[in-house]
């Protein structure tokens, strides 16, 4: 019998119809297949398939439901299972047992439209019945779509001023619009995709699959009549829906579960939405040149200003000692001086050390006159950094307004792209 079947499996992944050989199956009253394989090849050739699907669902109902949605899925001829036959052997889905395989099989079936509009609208139902978007944080499914974390969103406003980005207070609405564009992406990517309801699930090598593989619901199939399958371990619900919604995933499947994420991703829009409308603070502390600089609307505050200024000062001053050197040179040369009087000689010694000490002070000089115009260089780049910067908030709360109201127009696209029901199928 499981080489009957198995050959019969092989046809229909291949041709999509039951071999024109095969005309019966050996009955075993323990086994609900032979007559399950009746039915199929009964269907498959429009007759009526009523005596043998009676046999085997009194043998094995969900069996031979699996077996036959599974089957005419794998065909390419979905179309013609009875509804009650898809719930039947689709069973029962909980929060709190894993998925099985043949769940899987019938879920990515119904995704690529192998049983029309109507088998999506039923898993849709079905996972909507379970509120599985409450199962996990609304975070958790953005992280699905959206994997990792927008870096430092520097507005244009603050292009020239990028420590200002950095600020919590700033960084805030900007990475919050940032994300919920990021999110928008994803949600046009997914849904952009047209699919191609009646495209049959068959198997492009013409046989049999030999291992589990979740796209191929001919490996379920195989388990059902007694050969190798399934072998992997089954996941969790949630553990699904959010591996259809990371980037790469099937298409079909990610359709499916963004539809089911919804109420969560709506919500978490809506917060993104309403973050970026936070008014930008009345007062922020900047650090310019190694100083904190208190910038309010109406400009720098004053006495920050003139505290940096003083450091500043007090910094450059405090290089600048006394210039001992020369001076110990020019009381040398005065006490050389008067000591001609007794010694000539010393009229030249007198000489140098007077000219070396007078070359250290006018060199000194010149230091300090060099470091005042740097001095005032720092001062005057300081306060244009700090006049610059308050015109820049300016610039980032006017740029707010238009940032609030394209968050808003996002987060409402989101939740239209995102709406469930039989329009979502």
């Amino acid at each position: 019998m499981q080489r009957h079947a198995e050959a019969l499996l092989a046809h229909l992944a291949a041709s999509g119809c039951a071999p024109p050989s095969e005309a019966g199956f050996p009955d075993d009253p323990n086994s609900w297949l032979p007559p399950a394989l009746e039915a199929l090849v009964a269907i498959l050739a429009e007759e009526d398939p009523l005596e043998p699907l009676s046999r085997a669902a009194q043998r094995d109902q969900q069996a031979t439901a699996l077996f036959l949605c599974l089957a005419l899925a794998v065909a390419g001829h979905g179309t013609r299972i009875h509804a009650s036959w898809l719930a039947t052997a689709f069973g029962e889905l909980s929060l709190d047992r894993p998925v099985t395989h043949g769940q899987r099989a019938l879920w990515l079936a119904a995704a690529r439209g192998a049983y029309g509009p109507a088998g999506k609208i039923f898993v849709l139902r079905r996972l909507d019945a379970l509120a599985v978007h409450r199962a996990a944080d609304p975070a958790d499914w953005v992280r699905a779509l959206v994997p990792g974390e927008p870096g430092i969103v520097i507005p244009p406003s603050l292009a020239d001023y990028p420590e200002l980005a950095q600020l919590p207070e700033l960084a805030r609405p900007a990475q919050a619009g940032a994300r919920l564009s990021r999110l928008l992406e994803r949600c046009v990517e997914i849904t952009s995709m047209r699919e191609e309801v009646a495209a049959p699930l068959t198997n492009g090598g013409g046989a049999p699959a030999s291992a589990w593989a979740e796209d191929e619901p001919l490996a379920v199939l195989r388990s059902l009549i007694g050969l190798s399958g399934p072998a992997g371990p089954m996941a969790s619900l949630v553990s699904h829906l959010l591996d259809d919604l990371r980037p790469g995933a099937d298409p079909h499947l990610a359709i499916v579960a963004l539809h089911v994420a919804a109420p969560a991703l709506k919500q978490v829009a809506n917060d993104l939405a309403e973050a970026t409308r936070t008014d930008p603070p009345e007062s922020i502390d900047v650090p310019m040149l190694g100083h904190q600089i208190r910038l309010r609307p109406e400009g720098p505050d004053a006495n920050c200003l003139e505290a940096a200024e003083r450091a500043i000062a007090l910094e450059a001053s405090a290089d600048r000692s006394a210039p001992w050197p020369a001076w110990l040179l020019l009381a040398t040369a005065v006490a050389c001086l008067v000591a001609t009087v007794v010694t000539g000689w010393l009229a030249i010694p007198a000489l140098l050390c007077g000219g070396l000490g007078g070359w250290l002070l006018w060199r000194r000089q010149k230091a300090a006159e060099s470091a005042a115009r740097y001095l005032e260089a720092q001062l005057g780049e300081l306060r244009e950094l700090a006049e610059g910067a308050v015109w820049a908030l300016h610039a980032y709360a006017r740029e707010a307004e238009a940032r609030a109201m394209q968050a808003a127009e996002d987060a409402a696209e989101v939740a239209r792209l995102v709406r469930r029901g039989p329009r979502a199928a």
